[in-house]
Formats: C-alpha cells, sequence, structure tokens
C-alpha cells in the first residue's frame, strides 16, 4: 500500500486543438465552397469541424476545438506526441442531389501540424500552415502569384506537458536518415520492385530499447537530381499524402566534408563521393524520426555510447506484396542486409549535439555485429515486421474509409505472417569457429556503398562549461593582481595636497626671513655659525611671538590629517600609548622624508641630472639569459632574468620566461609560483595557461590542470596548439573520447590553416601573373605601333597568347566568367573537386616544437609517441631530431647522437642535424668532431633555427686551437647577429692574443657595457692596460677583477706576470 502511495502518476492532460480558420479556398464548382476540417492523430479521428461556406475573399471560421490526452502511464506517449503529426484533412461538402442520401465529399488539401513545441515545454503556440493539395484537388489550379491556401491553427494545454526539471534531465533525439550512396551494382528500376529500409536501436529507459525503422526508401537514378534544400519527412506521417508528408520549414542541412564525423571524408575518398552522388544509383529517405528520452534513457543512452561508441543501424531491402496470389514465399523476407556502424563518441564530447556524416555500410553478420556493438543478435526480423506494418498503414487513402473489416482481416493476416515466417538472411552462423559470410551484403563493401546520417539533440550529453566559468575558476586558482601594489587616489592626492602646502608656508618663511634679514645679506659680513644660529633665534622668537608659527601649523594640520586617513587607514583612538608612540614616530619619519622632497622641488637651485635609461633593453636581457642558459651558467641566466623583472614586473612574459628556466632547473615550485604570478598579471596569457596545466598535470592536480587547458581553449578557439595540448592532457588521464575530440579539432583546424595558406599562395600568384600579363600587353602596344583602329588585341586574349598554358589557370577561367568556347558544356559538368591541402607540419610536432621551447619535457615525450603512431612512413627526420633535442635537455648524448644519426642518414644536408651533433660533440668533449659538425652547418646555404650558440662554441674551439684569427671572425659574426657579453669578450681574447690591443680594448669595453660585473672581462681590460702601461686603469681593472672573485686560474697567473714584468697593476706591490 505504502508503495502504491509513494508511485505518483500524474493524470492525462488534455491537449487542445483549435482549428480557427481557413483562407483562400475555392471548390471544384467555383469560389463559393462549403468545407469542413478532419482532425487526426495516429490514424485516429479525433474529430470533424462544422460545415462551413467560404469564398477565396471570405474566410472560413471553425473555431473548433478537439482534445488529444497526453497519458504519462505510457512511457511512448511522449514519443508520439514529439514525432508525430497530427493531420488536418480540408474536404469540401457537395450539395445534395436529388435521389441522393448522403453529400459527396471530395479532399480538397491537406496540412500537418507539428506538436514538438509541446513537448519543449510551450503552453500555447500558433500555427499557420499551408494546405497542400490533394492529387485532382481544385486547389492545384490556383497561379503561383495568388495568395496560398493557408490554416489557422492553435495549440494549448493547461500546464506545460514536461516541468522545468524533466525539461533539464531529458532529452530530444533526431534521427535524420538522408540517402544511401553508391548502392550494389546488382539494383536496377526495372524488373521486382523493392521496398528500402532502414532501422537502429533507440533507449527507451535505463534497460529497454525500442525499435525505430525508416521503411520508406526510393531507388533513384543519379540523373535524378535533388534541390539542395531538401525537406525532411515525417517518420510516421499517418494519412497524410502528397507533400504533406514533408515536415513544415525543416530541411537537410549540407556540411562541408571538413566538418563531417562519419567515414569517408579523407582527402583519397572525395573522388569516391563526389562520383557516387552526381551519377550513381541512391536510396533515398530524406526522414526525421523524433524521439523523447527521459533522464534514464538519456543516462542509459550516455553509459552504452561510452562503453561500445559504435551504434548499429541496420539496412537491407525486402520485395513490394505482389498483386496476385504467386510468389508469397518472397514476401515477407530480407535480403542485401548491411550495417553501419555509427560513431556516436562525438556526442560525448562537452557541448557536442550534433554529428553528421557518411558511414560506411557493411555486410551484417552477428559476429561483426558484436565485435563492434557488443550486441549478441540484430534487429533484421522485428523491423521488417515494423516496416510492413508502417507501409501498409501509410498506404491508405486520406479519404473517409468503408473497408474497416477489409482493414482488420488484412493486419491479421500481416501478424500471422510475421510471426509464422522465418528470416531469410545470409547473415551466417558460426559453424566450426569459422566467421560467416554475407554473399549478397558483401557488395555493400565491394562499391564502398555509405549512408549519410544526422543525429541531433537538444541538449548536449556532456554540458560545455562557459568561457565565463572557466574565467571564474581560473581567476579562483590565482586571482588577478594589479601591476603595482594599490595605491587609491585619495591617498596620492592627500601627498599632493600635503606637498602643495608644504610649498606654500616655505614660500610664506622665505618671505618673513627676507623682511627681517634682507639688509643683512647685501653687507658681505662673514657668515658664521654663529651669526646663522642668531638669525634662527630671531626668526623662531619672531614666529611664535606673532602667531605666525601657530597659524603655519594651522595650515598643514589638514593636510596631515588627510595622510593618516588616507594613507594609514587611521581612523580611530588609540588604545595603547605604546602603539601610538610608535605610530607618531613612523608618521613624524614619513613627514619628514615628503616635506624634504617637496623643498627639493621648491628650493632646487640646478637641475639635477636626468636618471640614465638602461643602456641593454628587455629583449637583449631575454638573449643573454638564453645564451648563459645554454652554456650552464645558470647563476648568471637567473640574474638576468630577475633584472627583466625588476625593470617590468607587470610584464607577464618576463615572469613566463622566468618560469620555463625553472621548470628547465627542475625547480617545479618555483615554476608554478612564475606561472601563477604570470597569470595573475594576464588572465588570458594563452602560454601562461597552458603552462600551469602542465605544471599542474605533474602535481597530478587534474581539475586545476584541465580547468587551465580548457581555459585556453577559450581564450583562443582557433588555436592548434591548445587543442593539441588539452588532447595530450585527456591521454594522461586515459580519458580517450575527450583526447579523440581535442585532436580533431586541432587537425580540423591544422588543415584550415593549410587551405588559407594554399588560397593565399594563389591569390598572390595569380596576382603576379597578372601583373606579368599587363606589363607584357603595354610591352605589345609600345612595339606595334602601325595598328589599325579597332584592332587592338584585347586583353585576355594578349594574356593567354603571352602567358604559358596551365591545366590549374584553363580551370578557373570560366569561374571569373570569362568567355570561352563551349561554355555551355562547360557548365552542365561539375568544378573539379579543389584539392586538400596538406598541413607543412602535424599538430604533434607542432606541439614538440613548443614544448621544447619551454622545458615540458613528460609532455614533448607523449606528444612525440604520437607523432610515431599517426606517421605513416614511420620516424621522420623531424622526429629523429625533435628525440635528439629532448635528450639533449636531458643530458642523455648517447641516446641524442643516435638519433641524430638516424635523422641524418636520411636527410644529410639538414642544418638543424649538424648543429645538434656538433653540440653532442661539444659536450662530450670531442672538440675535433664538434669542430667539423659546427663547419658543415655553417657551410650549407640554409641556416640552422639557432646559430648564435653555433658560433659562440666554434669560436671558443679556435680559441683553444691557437687559431685566433678564425675565432676573431667566427666571434664578430656572432656579434653582427646577436651581440653579447659573451661575444664581444671573444672578440677581446682573440684581438689581444693577435696583438691587436687597440681593437681588443674596444670588444672589451663593449662587453663591459653590456655586462659590468664579469669578471673575466675586467681581468683581460687589465692585461690590456698592463702591455699598454696604464698604471691607473690597470690597478683599477684588477680590482674590480678581483672584487667580483675571478675564478680563472690561468688567466691570474697570466695577469700576475704581467704585472711582475711591468713592476705596477697590483696594489699590494
Amino acid at each position: 500500500m505504502a508503495e502504491a502511495e509513494a508511485i505518483h502518476v500524474r493524470p492525462p492532460e488534455p491537449i487542445v486543438i483549435t482549428v480557427c480558420r481557413a483562407h483562400n479556398l475555392r471548390g471544384s464548382k467555383g469560389d463559393a465552397v462549403n468545407v469542413m476540417v478532419k482532425v487526426e492523430f495516429n490514424e485516429k479521428v479525433l474529430g470533424e469541424t462544422p460545415k462551413v461556406d467560404c469564398s477565396p475573399d471570405v474566410p472560413a471560421e471553425f473555431n473548433f476545438s478537439t482534445t488529444l490526452n497526453c497519458t504519462y502511464e505510457d512511457p511512448l506517449a511522449l514519443d508520439e506526441i514529439a514525432h508525430k503529426p497530427v493531420v488536418l484533412t480540408v474536404i469540401e461538402v457537395m450539395p445534395k442531389e436529388r435521389r441522393q442520401k448522403e453529400e459527396k465529399t471530395s479532399t480538397l488539401g491537406q496540412c500537418t501540424l507539428d506538436l514538438l513545441p509541446l513537448v519543449k515545454g510551450e503552453t500555447n503556440y500558433r500555427y499557420t500552415l499551408v494546405i497542400n493539395p490533394t492529387p485532382g484537388s481544385p486547389l492545384e489550379a490556383i497561379p503561383a502569384e495568388n495568395p496560398r491556401p493557408e490554416l489557422d491553427v492553435m495549440l494549448s494545454v493547461n500546464e506545460a506537458l514536461l516541468d522545468e526539471q524533466q525539461i533539464k534531465d531529458g532529452n530530444l533525439l533526431t534521427i535524420t536518415v538522408e540517402s544511401l550512396f553508391s548502392p550494389p551494382d546488382s539494383w536496377q528500376l526495372t524488373g521486382q520492385q523493392f521496398y528500402y529500409s532502414a532501422a537502429l536501436p533507440v533507449p527507451c529507459n535505463s534497460e529497454k530499447e525500442m525499435l525505430v525503422v525508416f521503411p520508406g526508401g526510393q531507388l533513384k537514378l543519379g540523373a535524378d537530381k535533388e534541390l539542395p534544400n531538401k525537406q525532411k519527412k515525417w517518420a510516421v506521417p499517418g494519412s497524410a499524402v502528397g507533400n504533406s508528408i514533408f515536415i513544415p520549414d525543416s530541411v537537410i542541412a549540407s556540411d562541408p566534408v571538413e566538418d563531417e564525423d562519419g567515414d569517408f571524408k579523407d582527402k583519397g575518398d572525395r573522388d569516391h563521393r563526389h562520383l557516387s552522388e552526381s551519377e550513381k544509383m541512391r536510396i533515398t529517405w530524406n526522414t526525421e524520426r523524433r524521439c523523447y528520452l527521459e533522464n534514464a534513457a538519456v543516462k542509459g543512452f550516455q553509459d552504452s555510447v561510452a562503453k561500445t561508441r559504435y551504434w548499429p543501424i541496420e539496412i537491407f531491402r525486402f520485395p513490394q506484396p505482389a498483386g496476385g496470389k504467386g510468389k508469397k514465399d518472397e514476401e515477407g523476407t530480407i535480403s542485401y542486409h548491411g550495417v553501419a556502424f555509427l560513431n556516436l563518441a562525438p556526442l560525448l564530447y562537452p557541448g557536442v549535439k550534433r554529428i553528421r556524416g557518411a558511414f560506411k555500410v557493411l555486410p551484417y553478420t552477428d559476429h561483426l555485429l558484436h565485435e563492434k556493438s557488443k550486441r549478441k543478435a540484430g534487429i533484421g526480423e522485428e523491423a521488417l515486421r515494423l516496416s510492413l506494418n508502417q507501409l501498409n498503414r501509410s498506404s491508405a487513402s486520406p479519404a473517409p474509409k468503408k473497408a474497416g473489416k477489409e482493414k482488420a482481416e488484412a493486419e491479421k493476416k500481416d501478424a500471422k505472417k510475421g510471426a509464422s515466417n522465418t528470416l531469410k538472411s545470409d547473415t551466417g552462423s558460426e559453424i566450426d569457429g569459422q566467421v560467416p559470410v554475407n554473399v549478397e551484403g558483401q557488395q555493400y563493401a565491394d562499391s564502398k556503398s555509405y549512408i549519410m546520417i544526422d543525429i541531433c539533440l537538444t541538449r548536449p550529453l556532456v554540458p560545455k562549461r562557459p568561457p565565463e566559468e572557466l574565467a571564474r575558476r581560473v581567476a579562483e586558482l590565482i586571482p588577478p593582481r594589479p601591476a603595482f601594489p594599490k595605491r587609491t587616489d585619495s591617498a596620492d592626492k592627500a601627498v599632493e595636497d600635503y606637498h602643495c602646502q608644504i610649498a606654500g608656508v616655505a614660500s610664506l618663511l622665505l618671505e618673513e626671513f627676507r623682511e627681517m634679514f634682507g639688509e643683512d645679506q647685501g653687507t658681505g659680513e662673514p657668515q658664521t655659525n654663529e651669526v646663522m644660529e642668531g638669525r634662527r633665534q630671531k626668526l623662531m622668537y619672531h614666529l611664535n611671538s606673532s602667531g605666525k608659527y601657530f597659524s603655519f601649523k594651522e595650515q598643514l594640520k589638514h593636510s596631515v590629517i588627510k595622510i593618516v586617513r588616507e594613507k594609514y587607514l587611521k581612523t580611530t583612538n588609540f588604545d595603547d600609548r605604546q602603539q601610538l608612540q610608535t605610530f607618531l614616530s613612523e608618521l613624524y619619519v614619513y613627514l619628514v622624508d615628503q616635506m624634504h622632497q617637496s623643498l627639493n622641488k621648491v628650493l632646487q637651485i640646478e637641475d639635477q641630472p636626468p636618471i640614465p635609461p638602461p643602456l641593454t633593453t628587455n629583449a637583449q636581457l631575454k638573449h643573454f639569459a638564453r645564451e648563459a642558459e645554454v652554456n650552464k651558467n645558470f647563476d648568471l641566466a637567473t640574474k638576468y632574468y630577475q633584472e627583466r623583472i625588476i625593470r617590468e614586473e607587470s610584464n607577464a612574459d618576463n615572469w613566463f620566461d622566468f618560469g620555463t628556466f625553472c621548470l628547465y632547473t627542475n625547480n617545479v615550485s618555483k615554476a608554478e609560483e612564475c606561472f601563477h604570478k604570470c597569470i595573475s598579471i594576464n588572465q588570458r596569457h594563452m602560454d601562461g595557461l597552458m603552462l600551469n596545466g602542465v605544471v599542474c598535470t605533474l602535481a597530478e592536480r587534474n581539475e586545476a590542470a584541465e580547468t587551465f587547458f580548457e581555459a585556453a581553449t577559450n581564450v583562443d578557439p582557433k588555436n592548434i596548439l591548445a587543442w593539441t595540448m588539452l588532447g595530450l592532457f585527456y591521454d594522461t588521464i586515459s580519458n580517450d573520447i575527450g583526447a579523440e575530440m581535442a585532436y580533431l579539432e586541432a587537425n580540423k583546424l591544422n588543415i584550415g590553416q593549410a587551405a588559407s595558406i594554399a588560397r593565399d599562395e594563389e591569390q598572390e600568384k595569380e596576382k603576379k601573373e597578372k601583373e606579368k600579363a599587363e606589363r607584357a600587353e603595354k610591352d605589345g602596344e609600345a612595339t606595334d605601333t602601325p595598328q589599325v583602329e579597332g584592332s587592338i588585341v584585347p586583353p585576355l586574349s594578349a594574356g593567354k597568347s603571352l602567358t604559358p598554358s596551365r591545366p590549374g589557370s584553363q580551370l578557373k577561367e570560366p569561374a571569373r566568367g570569362t568567355p570561352v568556347v563551349g561554355e555551355a558544356e562547360a557548365q552542365e559538368e561539375l568544378p573539379p573537386r579543389e584539392p586538400t591541402p596538406i598541413p607543412a607540419m602535424s599538430i604533434y610536432m607542432q606541439a614538440v616544437d613548443w614544448l621544447l621551447e619551454v622545458k615540458a619535457v613528460p609532455f614533448t615525450e607523449q606528444a612525440l609517441a604520437h607523432e610515431l603512431l599517426t606517421t605513416p612512413s614511420g620516424k621522420t627526420p623531424a622526429y629523429h631530431i625533435a628525440t635528439a633535442r629532448v635528450k639533449l635537455q636531458k643530458e642523455e648524448y648517447e641516446e641524442a647522437e643516435q638519433s641524430l644519426n638516424d635523422a641524418l642518414q636520411v636527410e644529410h644536408q639538414n642544418p638543424d642535424g649538424w648543429a645538434l651533433m656538433g653540440h653532442v660533440k661539444y659536450l662530450n668533449g670531442d672538440n675535433h668532431a664538434a669542430r667539423e659538425c659546427y663547419q658543415r652547418t655553417l657551410s650549407f646555404v640554409t641556416d640552422a633555427t639557432e646559430t648564435h650558440s653555433i658560433y659562440l662554441r666554434l669560436a671558443s674551439i679556435y680559441l683553444q686551437d691557437g687559431e685566433y684569427q678564425q675565432a676573431k671572425q667566427t666571434f664578430l659574426m656572432a656579434c653582427k647577429k646577436s651581440p653579447s657579453c659573451v661575444s664581444w669578450l671573444g672578440v677581446g681574447i682573440a684581438c689581444y692574443r693577435l696583438g691587436e690591443l687597440g681593437e681588443a680594448e674596444d670588444a672589451l669595453m663593449e662587453a663591459n657595457i653590456l655586462n659590468n660585473s664579469d669578471p673575466e672581462v675586467w681581468g683581460y681590460l687589465s692585461l690590456v692596460c698592463l702591455r699598454t702601461a696604464r698604471k691607473v686603469e690597470a690597478e683599477q681593472s684588477y680590482k674590480h677583477a678581483v672584487k667580483l672573485q675571478l675564478q680563472d686560474a690561468a688567466l691570474l697567473n697570466e695577469i700576475h706576470a704581467e704585472q711582475k714584468k711591468a713592476t705596477f697593476g697590483n696594489p699590494e706591490f
């Protein structure tokens, strides 16, 4: 009893269908006509309106209402309302003739009423429906320019069929089966006729599934072209005929092949699809079936897709019933049983509501069905029974029926036949462990058949977090901070007012001083301390006795109070006297400092020299830091990175670069701090968001990492790198569907970018060809002056005669509207398909390049693994070089050398490969081999990606080998491209060894300007000064070198030897 009370079923909700009026009607015997409207749903008559007279100028006012109950006890009631129309049949009533017992009726037209708005939560909805004429109706004779016959209808319910929670939890699945292209060649329009059906299961709750069939496929010739905006048909039209079987205002959308989700969308399949859709036969359905899914069905559907991904749709044909008594055995049997597996995994992508594509049709076998979708048996037998029943019902006439008994008997016969007949299909069965063979179905695979299907949901199964929420979550993880500490305008204004008051009081004091002691200033008496102290005492006595001292104090009082309130935020009394004294001391110090600043501005006699701007730019400091990083001088690199931050603390890029350096030195906590600072300054910093995600992934904070990666894709949805990084993250946490979604989006953007580049290059090429043709035309006109007027060659023909003929240009000329020979024939043929552009670099290699730059080694190795799996040719030279760069960062030199050997065997002229090989040899101490690699790299026509380190290391090898002239030239090459302290120091050392002391000093001075804290530069400057007999400069340079802790023992010994030889240069002597 308690259980019965707990289960509450909502009582039926009546749906009121009101037929208001009809416009622009005419009858078979003139404009005046007597009409009525019959209302049907699911082949049941709901009611008939009264008979009303009307004419084209006078509408028929029906104002008739009937009800359709929506019962909630039946779980499929809402599903029926969603996909079945209300059929409105307009019937003309003829006047009775003599000796006629009943009135004659004639059907004028029909229209269908869609109940879908009620399923979406509407309570009132108005329609103005076009009445479609039935065959032979007088409405067919209405001229096209005249107004079309229309019917005004209104839907209403007292309460919404679904409450807000049901609408939120439920979903509406719309399945559109369009056409099957490239069917088996044995199918013909002549001979025995067949029905073509498609069927698939749809969940109706968490446990059960219902079968959805599309039995109305029609075999059409390739020459029978379809209109661009194809209207969708009702899956169950009921008694509707003619154009009423189409859903009003519902057309099939056509998407670019690149945006499809199915099969046959690769470059190699485009020609097959073009041929199949333009010339070959096809099976056309163009039918839409809506399925209402309650909450349990939505969850069951989502779980099934997550487990199997593939959803089967079975395709078969069966013979049309013969008119005679023969061939009864063939009725109710199917043939050419095929199956297409719809990959519904994209529906589990965040925010995805629709998939559409061409899905490959395969021969049906139970083994294949179980392998792909984990289903044990197919649905062919049940689909055949439902298809026959539906076809028998839809073939009925919309006019009033009289053969009710005949129909009932036919239905009983069909039921018996469906129960008795066995399914004759060559699906096969497994015998002796052999995989069954479907001979007829194999023709689908041989013909490369595919079926176009569109599946749409009203709400995504996995909602996508909106950009606002992602931005809020990023702000919660890393609160945005201002570029500088907060200072309110009122506090600055208070200090500014204090400065103004100080300046005013100082001016008044000067006037008092001049009045009292102005005459004494011109006598020329010596200004001793006693005289000045006496004047001060007289001035103080005068100010106190005259009351001006207190006046000045009152003048300053208000500005001091504002500083206390606005800057120190002190507005209440102090409870502790010690705190009061501490605050007063602090306030006094601050006021005195501000007073001095104000007085320095007012009483300034000479302008102070401006602070000189820094000699190095932000970009130079970054270059110096990278140079120190390559030379493994991490302390110096840290100094440069920190100097950049000190100069521009509000620059997010400075924090990001320092963070990547910390990531390289394996200081992950410091790197995370830097990336947080980067995002706090700029919440939309793309690289900062992605590296925050990388750091969180390394720390196994996956939820925060997902937030950062998703935020990056929302900041720039067209960024290939952001989607690739999101896919790599999903791979890390084993989210296969999320990774698939991210990689698909990245590949789509990559192909689109390649297409854009190709178009730009083509336009640039056409522009140059056009300019060339114009120049040639002008040259021809200039040389061919004796022409008869009117015989000038047209520009286009001139261009044709002077420009070499190319297939590409000939194909493009008709598109520009240029008249050519045989234009009519060319217009009949479809233009050739443009070739699909091939991206210059895969999404994974783009990610690898960026990850190597930011030193994120774990993600780099993961991206390289994907590149290896997705590249048909296997390991490419770019892959080997990227692997070598990873090994270099990990200091695994043997593996790096092996990868570079593999790369150089394929591309022996790759400058990057030889440069990296030189670095490996140099770091291993093999200077001779490194020298040969560096020299070969610089001898190539194409420069390596990074040449600065090549110049520095090659020049240092020259120095070690005593080839000072070569070292000088190589160091100068480095200075020319990107000067630094190290490069100029190398020039100075080489010049010093060559005895070019003047050039050596100039180079060392340049190095000192770029970095005045390098002890080696000061040491060589000391040597130069010792050689040129400059004692003071030599001692100063030596002092700086010792102060900066010069560690080079050989250089120190050389300096000491020169000092003993010159007998100066060391203050200790």
